[in-house]
C-alpha cells in the first residue's frame, strides 16, 4: 500500500477524531481543516499529521490546501440550522460539496470520499434533501469518488446514546416524537474503517456504501435501553404526531437545540441500510451492546469523580 497525502474536511469532529488517526496508522500524511486548530491539539501531535487553519468555504484556500494531495475525504455536515428554510444545510452540503468539487478538479486531485447519510434525496428533511443533491453533483462530477451512507452513529462522546443520557439524568418522564422510528446504529470506529480501506482499493471508486450495525432499534426502545444502561428508571412517553410538531418546534427554542422540526421530518424515514456496505468491504459490524454500555458507566464515573471533586 502506497502512503498518500490527504486532505480531511471535516477531521475535527466526532467521526473525524476517530478516522484521522486511523488513517495516520496506514502511513498516510494528513492535513485536517479546521476553523480554529488550537481546539484541536491533540490530532495535531500525531506522526504526519498536520492541522490548518482554514475557511473550506473559500475557493482560493481550498486550492491552495488541495495542492499536491491524492485524495479529499469530505466529512462536513450539520444536523441542526439557524432557522427552517433549508439555507444553512444548503451551504454546508451542496455549496460546500460544489466547491470541494471544483477545487479537486482545479489541482488535479483524483480522488474524493464523501460523507453522506442514509435515505439521504428522500423525504421531506431539508438534511435528507441537501445530502442527496451534494450526492448528485459528487456522482455528476469526474473525480473517483466513493460514497457512505451511515445510518445514526454511535461511539464515545456521540450525539445518540449520550444525548439521551443526558436528557434521561435530569428527566423523570421523556417525551418522544417518533419513537416508532427505526435506526440502525453503526460504531463510529466503523465508520472509520470502511473510509480507510474505500481509500486503498480501487474497486471501491463509484460506489455508495450504507453502512448499518447488527440490530434494527425502534427509537423509542433505543432510549430505554440507554435508561437501564445508565442504570435509571425512566417513563418514555411516545408523542403523537401532532404533539411530536409541537414538541420538534419548541426543541428548536432549547439548549443544545435537542430536537428541530427538520428533524422530526428527517425522522419519517426509517434510517435501515438496504444493502450492506459493511460487509461488502469486509467488515464486521459492531453491535452497540459491546460498546455502549462500557461508554455510559465510564461517563457516569467522570461524572462522579467530578462532582467529588
Amino acid at each position: 500500500m502506497r502512503p498518500q497525502k490527504i486532505v480531511v474536511l471535516g477531521g475535527t469532529g466526532f467521526v473525524g477524531r476517530h478516522l484521522v488517526p486511523r488513517l495516520q496508522r496506514d502511513g498516510h500524511a494528513l492535513r485536517v481543516l479546521t476553523r480554529n486548530r488550537d481546539l484541536h491539539r491533540e490530532l495535531g501531535v500525531l506522526p504526519r499529521v498536520a492541522i490548518a487553519n482554514a475557511d473550506v468555504y473559500d475557493r482560493s484556500v481550498l486550492a491552495r490546501e488541495f495542492a499536491g494531495a491524492d485524495a479529499v475525504v469530505n466529512l462536513v455536515g450539520i444536523l441542526n440550522e439557524r432557522g427552517n428554510d433549508g439555507s444553512g444545510f444548503r451551504k454546508a452540503h451542496v455549496e460546500l460539496t460544489r466547491t470541494v468539487i471544483d477545487a479537486c478538479i482545479g489541482d488535479g486531485v483524483p480522488r474524493l470520499l464523501q460523507m453522506s447519510a442514509l435515505r439521504a434525496g428522500e423525504g421531506t428533511s431539508h438534511y435528507l434533501a441537501t445530502r442527496g443533491q451534494a450526492e448528485a453533483l459528487v456522482q455528476s462530477s469526474p473525480l473517483a469518488w466513493t460514497i457512505f451512507r451511515p445510518s445514526v452513529i454511535f461511539g464515545d462522546g456521540d450525539g445518540l446514546f449520550f444525548r439521551f443520557a443526558s436528557l434521561l439524568r435530569i428527566a423523570p418522564m421523556l417525551p418522544l416524537a417518533r419513537a416508532r422510528a427505526r435506526f440502525q446504529p453503526v460504531h463510529v470506529g466503523d465508520v472509520a474503517e470502511a473510509f480507510a480501506r474505500a481509500l486503498v482499493h480501487p474497486h471501491t471508486r463509484g460506489h455508495v456504501y450504507e453502512l448499518g450495525g447488527p440490530r434494527v432499534i425502534e427509537l423509542g426502545e433505543l432510549v430505554r435501553w440507554t435508561a437501564r444502561m445508565t442504570g435509571r428508571r425512566r417513563l418514555v412517553l411516545p408523542l403523537p404526531d401532532a404533539l411530536g410538531r409541537v414538541q420538534a418546534l419548541v426543541g428548536e427554542w432549547l439548549p443544545g437545540k435537542p430536537i428541530s422540526r427538520d428533524n422530526f421530518r428527517s425522522l419519517q424515514l426509517d434510517s435501515v441500510v438496504r444493502d450492506d456496505g459493511l460487509a461488502a468491504l469486509g467488515i464486521v459490524a459492531t453491535p452497540m451492546e459491546a460498546i455502549v454500555p462500557r461508554l455510559l458507566g465510564a461517563e457516569g464515573r467522570r461524572r462522579d469523580r467530578n462532582r467529588q471533586g
